[in-house]
């Protein structure tokens, strides 16, 4: 009988949690500095939101189709980093890191 191997994916979770919950902050931030009028950037603000959102259901995803929750983090981390300009950096980051270790770690 062949024995399978369980992996725990806690660490691709808390790093995409992590990422996640980073870049709704970042994108927020964005959205109140256009309050203020500083820049231009409420669209871009929205996109890292949305994006963040993408993050935390590849969380969600990640314990039952690994491949697809590596895609959607590598997707979220694209989009984060497009939509917050230098600010979101870290959360793309984070994000990046969950997309790669769940994909490629078996």
């Amino acid at each position: 009988m062949k024995k399978t191997k369980i992996i725990s994916r806690n660490f691709e979770m808390a790093m995409g949690l992590i990422g996640s919950i980073i870049g709704i902050f970042s994108g927020s931030f964005l959205i109140f500095l256009e309050s203020f009028g500083q820049a231009h950037t409420s669209f871009l603000g929205l996109v890292a939101i949305a994006a963040s959102i993408l993050g935390l259901f590849s969380v969600y995803y990640v314990r039952k189709n690994s491949e697809i929750a590596g895609v959607g983090f590598i997707i979220a981390t694209m989009f984060v980093i497009v939509g917050s300009a230098h600010i979101n950096v870290i959360s793309g980051i984070f994000l990046l890191i969950a997309g790669i270790s769940a994909l490629f770690r078996k």
